[in-house]
């Protein structure tokens, strides 16, 4: 009998010491950083920096330098400036970061906390930008090379009427579930100004709506459905729309190639490919061209570049429009090496990348693609070769159209800083600011007021590769 009466006291005891041992488990790993309070990213302490893990779909990021948003191949001093802007020593990270950038300035992470560091605790303006960090590293880079040049050269110059600008990153994954989550959470912060991004147009569709109805400003450098025109007054961008773009192509086909069958090759799960094929196919109608048959590239498994080929010229194509996006771009290659030159090509431009000209140029020579900046379009812009300086070497369309971005804010907020003030400044006729691809002018719609630039590639040693892309007159 004492047996069993002592059974239901072993069991009660063991219970209470498995409670106890799980709740110093859990505040040992709160003191320790393992989970975040905030419930906005998970981040884990290496004891060398603080850098973001792998985040589940709705997850994200922030830092304005207090944690790395690009932890691949950072120096000890920026992961040390980082745990010194944590603690508020921006002398001690200054120093630190103008070391790392000695040894690598093509870091525009580095570059925007030093920037962030030099204000300090200073009154600032505060901008944020949504970039796929987590990703798309390089694509996010890319971006952050264009903004960090803006708030170098802004802050340099003293300000936005004296006042600095401070640059916020924020890392969405490319997710339209967390870009959601993002927009609900910088809406709330009310010393975030505007937002530049998101960089897909599924992103930024999905968080466009959100800023809309706060009134805060979003300015995508790299957004170009054509759907993101009818959101609302508070959405704007300094790429040209899929219908801009279409249509420079769509009129360049029929009236310098001479064509007027084509095929239109896309990706229908994507917003930005199904955009840019309906935009090109019906300025294509108007014209009184025909678009003989549309094949879906998002059949990877199945796709087949030589039949598909064959279906286009059996109904008669001359030429091929390829609306891929980059999860189709082998796809799209692989109908580039089929034609063999036979039919005339044409792309949106997210083949506008060198991995077309490393992978298929031969194959791709004469082949014209809209552009959304191209560095030898302007010879007399003085942003390509500040840009060389600063970097490095040449840099991107994303670069060029993040810097535009980042120019056309702090512009707007020099007349009423404030979210009402900047959407006015932005939204009036008369707003014009010298840009890396031109005056950036916006219409009514928030789209870039500026015609596409088409491009074609052709044989040459610029890029490294044996063909570059050449400005089409």
């Amino acid at each position: 009998m004492a047996q069993k009466n002592d059974t239901p006291i072993l069991i009660l005891s063991l219970l209470i010491t498995l409670g106890l041992l799980g709740f110093g488990g859990w505040w040992l790993a709160r003191q320790l950083g393992l989970f975040s309070s905030s419930g906005s990213v998970t981040t884990i302490d290496s004891g060398t920096s603080p850098t973001p893990s792998p985040s589940p779909s709705g997850s994200y990021s922030l830092s304005t330098g207090d944690r790395l948003i690009l932890p691949d191949g950072a120096s000890p001093q920026k992961q040390q400036a980082v745990e010194a802007i944590a603690k508020g020593n921006y002398d001690q990270a200054i120093a630190l970061l103008d070391q790392s950038l000695a040894q690598n300035r093509n870091d525009p992470e580095a570059r925007i906390y030093l920037n962030n560091a030099q204000i300090g605790d200073q009154t600032s303006y505060t901008i944020a930008v949504a970039i796929p960090a987590s990703s798309a590293p390089d694509a996010a880079l890319e971006i952050l090379r264009g903004v960090a040049q803006a708030q170098t050269e802004i802050n340099d110059a003293g300000g936005i009427q004296g006042t600095p600008l401070k640059v916020l990153m924020a890392d969405d994954a490319n997710n339209p579930q967390t870009a959601t989550k993002l927009a609900d959470a910088l809406v709330d912060q009310k010393d975030v100004l505007a937002v530049i991004g998101h960089f897909s147009s599924d992103t930024s569709l999905a968080a466009s709506a959100i800023y809309q109805q706060a009134g805060l400003v979003m300015m995508s450098p790299t957004s170009t459905s054509v759907a993101l025109s009818s959101v609302g007054d508070y959405i704007f961008r300094t790429v040209q729309s899929d219908r801009i773009a279409a249509d420079s192509l769509a009129r360049h086909m029929i009236e310098q190639m001479g064509v007027r069958n084509v095929a239109v090759f896309y990706n229908s799960q994507s917003d930005y490919s199904k955009s840019l094929k309906d935009a090109f196919s019906s300025i294509v109608l108007t014209e009184g061209g025909n678009v003989v048959a549309e094949i879906d590239l998002n059949t990877a498994a199945s796709f087949n570049a030589f039949d598909s080929l064959k279906q286009a010229r059996d109904r008669g194509a001359e030429a091929l429009m390829l609306a891929a996006n980059t999860p189709t771009r082998s796809q799209a290659f692989q109908v580039i090496t089929a034609n063999q030159g036979q039919l005339k090509l044409l792309g949106g431009d997210s083949l506008y990348n060198a991995e077309i000209l490393q992978t298929v140029g031969q194959d791709a020579v004469g082949m014209v693609i809209a552009a959304p900046w191209n560095r030898d379009a302007n010879p007399n812009s003085p942003f390509p070769a500040a840009a060389r300086q600063m970097w490095g070497g040449d840099v991107s369309w994303r670069t060029a159209l993040a810097y535009d971005a980042t120019m056309a804010i702090a512009n707007g907020l020099r007349a009423n800083p404030t979210r009402a003030g900047l959407q006015e400044a932005l939204s009036a006729p008369s707003f014009s600011v010298p840009g890396a691809s031109g005056n950036i002018q916006f219409m009514a719609s928030g789209d870039r007021n500026r015609a596409a630039q088409l491009v074609t590639i052709e044989p040459g040693n610029r890029s490294g590769y044996g063909y570059d892309f050449v400005p089409v007159p």
